[in-house]
């Protein structure tokens, strides 16, 4: 494998007819590039849809009220009804498995009308009352400053934490934050800190525009109470959120009066489920391009195989003079798989290279005009390109394999004959 002479052999080989060796190695680079293209535009698409997540627990799931749909102890149908506080704590102490149960309320919306003010300056952003450990939950980069914490809760400060966008809508550049107050829907609310989402995508304006205040804060200042609007909760690592609900869902009917059966009373949305799903979806998807890639390579492979037949016949009297010359059958086979895997490796290699150009030069696009809905940073991991190469290695000895049998097969007399 590694004498000169045999290289020469193999490059003098496949130069013989350059155009067929050209259109047959197409075959093979056409075969490895659909298959890289397919899986990047896949993890291209699967990047899309799970930055919709953000850095949410997934093992995660968000409930809320919503009117009852059957009567029940002598309360009629389509009652409406609040969780209290008083439900966390139940929750907490009564259904195992819980990691993080969050109470939330929120005030307000960066598309709605200006509910803050500072100065002359006004705008209109999401105000939510959350517990401390919510950042845990939603994971963001604290730029300046901290974070809410139990003391705050507790003293029920009038404090909040403040997105880049209130930043950006509410100061001017380099302009100080922290220890400014800020006037949410008039009521007086000291900066204590600032922050942005963790590789902040999809909702990226939205999540910028909002101000964190304490839950308890957030129910004296605008009047809710213990009313709590809903819940962000999340399960411990090893036990599914999907598989706890239910116990959730029991407790808060029998602390509400809301019929057993009834399922419309309790709103929700399990982000784990959901999660999984995608996730399952984006597997069939790798298959199909895995699938759709082989077969196209397949038919490239099955091209290397009939011209590797042709070269055979082609070269039959010099194959019955190195026999004559006493190569061995082994000599001759290796000879023919040699030339058949370096054609299929090399065609190979250029389609991988070339499928990394145009993943590239999407990348270049998509940072050029910014996020895409749905589609996000296509590429493919290295490990895609260690299969692609095994398959180029097995392809090459399988195209290589019939026509080197083919080759051993004839007698050295017969292939003498040949004119």
């Amino acid at each position: 494998m590694f004498k000169k002479d045999r290289w020469d052999e193999i490059l003098e080989a496949l130069s013989a007819n350059k155009l067929r060796t050209a259109l047959t190695a197409f075959g093979v680079a056409w075969g490895i590039f659909i298959l890289v293209i397919l899986l990047a535009l896949t993890n291209g698409l699967k990047n899309g849809v799970l930055k919709d997540f953000g850095d949410f627990a997934t093992n995660s799931m968000f409930m809320w009220t919503q009117g009852t749909s059957k009567p029940y102890k002598g309360l009629p149908k389509g009652r409406y009804f609040n969780y209290k506080i008083d439900d966390v704590a139940a929750i907490k102490s009564q259904v195992p498995n819980l990691k993080y149960v969050s109470p939330r309320n929120q005030l307000g919306g960066f598309r709605g009308n200006n509910n803050v003010i500072r100065g002359t300056k006004t705008g209109a952003f999401e105000i939510y009352g959350d517990y401390p450990e919510y950042i845990k939950q939603q994971p963001m980069d604290i730029l300046d400053g901290r974070f809410i914490s139990y003391s705050d809760i507790d003293a029920k400060r009038k404090i909040c934490v403040i997105g880049s966008g209130v930043v950006k809508g509410l100061y001017d550049k380099g302009e100080k934050t922290l220890g400014t107050y800020i006037k949410i829907n008039g009521v007086n609310f000291l900066v204590v800190g600032t922050f942005k989402m963790s590789n902040s995508q999809g909702n990226n304006e939205e999540e910028a525009n909002t101000i964190y205040i304490p839950f308890t804060t957030f129910g004296q200042a605008f009047n809710r109470g213990d009313r709590v609007g809903w819940m962000a909760i999340t399960a411990v690592d090893d036990v599914p959120i999907t598989t706890v609900k239910q116990q959730v869902f029991d407790l808060m009917k029998s602390r509400h009066k809301v019929h057993p059966d009834d399922d419309r009373a309790i709103g929700h949305f399990d982000l784990a489920e959901e999660f999984g799903r995608i996730n399952g979806l984006f597997t069939i998807l790798a298959f199909v391009g895995y699938f759709v890639g082989v077969l196209v390579l397949t038919s490239g492979i099955i091209g290397i195989n009939n011209i590797m037949l042709i070269v055979v016949k082609e070269r039959t009297k010099e194959i019955g003079i190195r026999r004559a010359l006493g190569a061995t059958p082994w000599m001759v086979k290796g000879q023919i798989l040699q030339e058949s895997l370096i054609l299929t490796i090399l065609s190979g290699m250029v389609g991988v290279s070339f499928a990394a150009i145009i993943i590239w030069v999407i990348n270049a696009i998509l940072d050029s005009v910014g996020d895409v809905e749905n589609f996000a940073n296509p590429s493919v991991d290295i490990t895609v390109i260690i299969t692609a190469l095994i398959i180029l290695v097995v392809s090459g000895l399988l195209a290589g394999l019939i026509p080197a049998n083919s080759a051993t097969k004839m007698k050295p007399v017969d292939a003498l004959r040949v004119e």
